[in-house]
């Protein structure tokens, strides 16, 4: 499944995955990578970071993730998990009902990153770089733009046209 003539923009050159909404990417790419990903049991019981008060309740949430991960990894690699817990970190402000004290920084769960992360190359679509962190694959990168393409295809939101 490679790209093709059809997998162009209306300016001719090839649609990547920057040229297209992440929301759009990330819930189509989320689709491809249940078929590389396990959802490990213990998912339905962490909770992404120590400022939320409960568990992810969408039952894709894992998937979601790790299309958010594999995205972030294209652009900003090589990154480690340290780093990726600071972006995907958020302001705890006591607990989800009361404002109990004033807000502060804190990171996401880097156990749910890394074992992605894992996942993510076991797929082949990332990999480790000694001293450096982790980059994309190729197989990784094409999966990128093959999704991008497809979601290219389908955008019809009159908002969206700059990325025509």
């Amino acid at each position: 499944m490679g790209l093709n003539a059809n997998d162009r923009n209306s300016q001719g050159t090839m649609v990547t995955f920057y040229d297209v909404p992440p929301d759009a990417l990330i819930e189509a790419l989320s689709e491809r990578l249940e078929d590389h990903l396990d959802r490990p049991d213990w998912v339905a019981y962490a909770k992404t970071s120590t400022a939320n008060e409960f568990p992810p309740e969408q039952e894709n949430f894992w998937f979601i993730r790790g299309a958010s991960i594999l995205r972030k990894v294209a652009i900003e690699g090589p990154i480690g998990v340290s780093r990726l817990a600071t972006e995907y970190g958020s302001r705890a402000e006591g607990s989800a009902r009361f404002e109990t004290r004033p807000g502060r920084r804190v990171d996401a769960s880097r156990k749910i990153i890394r074992t992605l992360l894992q996942q993510l190359e076991d797929a082949d679509l990332i990999l480790l770089e000694e001293g450096a962190g982790r980059r994309t694959t190729p197989e990784g990168q094409r999966l990128l733009n093959e999704v991008a393409a497809e979601v290219h295809e389908q955008l019809e939101r009159p908002e969206l046209e700059r990325y025509q």
